[in-house]
């Protein structure tokens, strides 16, 4: 069952068109990639989905639910939550309250309170310091752990990522990639825009690709990656 699909979906920039008629399921239960070269559209495509930005054409079902155009609070409270490339905290709050902002906002909840909900979160994501620590001395692993903590503290049902190894080394994506497993496995589906292969290959059921704001594929994620138009929108052709 589709927890989210798009039905040519486009949004515009004056002449540009950032996102072109793209149309996605993306199965409940599931990690669900979504890839491309810089400026395919991809952070353009999650916005729309999120509320961020209204689509200029096209349809987005969420949950059963015509959720086009919607506002960001509605959808989070429908169960939608989102995290970014670079991590938006409130640097005068400390690790507890940030993540107690979004357990009192989020979708209903099912009888834990909000300072339960919020400690839980931080729990879930291995958060390395104790819950009062200020934002502000926190390094990049640390942001994400903590962006992650927010957005599940929110209750959601859809959690889209959008390039949460950005400037991460290569020997700290494993722990991230098994929290993002725990995730999964907690019954939230996620949608990642990633540029890091092993990332998508080692998480992602299915795959699409986005470039020039058109999707090119879509489908399992070895097949897609193996496909010769997705190599070259990568890599340029081959001469």
């Amino acid at each position: 069952m589709a927890i989210l699909q798009s039905r040519q979906l486009t949004k515009r920039f004056g002449g540009l068109v950032a996102v072109n008629r793209v149309s996605l399921a993306v199965e409940e239960g599931s990690i669900f990639g979504l890839v491309g070269p810089n400026g395919a559209g991809k952070s353009v495509f999650l916005n729309c989905v999120a509320g961020a930005q209204r689509p200029d054409d096209g349809r987005v079902i969420f949950r059963d639910q015509d959720t086009t155009g919607s506002p960001a609070e509605r959808l989070c409270h429908l169960g939608l939550s989102r995290t970014f490339q670079i991590p938006q905290p409130f640097p005068r709050m400390t690790a507890i309250d940030t993540v107690l902002v979004a357990a009192h906002f989020g979708s209903p909840t099912d009888g834990v309170p909000p300072l339960e909900q919020a400690r839980r979160s931080l729990r879930f994501v291995d958060f390395p310091h104790p819950e009062g620590t200020p934002v502000s001395g926190l390094n990049t692993v640390e942001l994400k752990r903590l962006d992650l903590a927010r957005a599940l503290a929110s209750r959601p049902k859809l959690l889209l990522l959008d390039e949460l190894a950005a400037g991460l080394m290569t020997g700290q994506l494993g722990a991230l990639e098994d929290i993002l497993r725990k995730i999964r496995d907690s019954g939230v589906t996620i949608i990642m825009v990633e540029h890091v292969i092993r990332t998508i290959l080692g998480l992602c059921d299915r795959l699409a690709v986005l470039r020039q704001g058109e999707k090119i594929a879509d489908g399992p994620t070895r097949e897609v990656a193996g496909d010769p138009a997705v190599i070259e929108a990568y890599l340029g052709q081959r001469r």
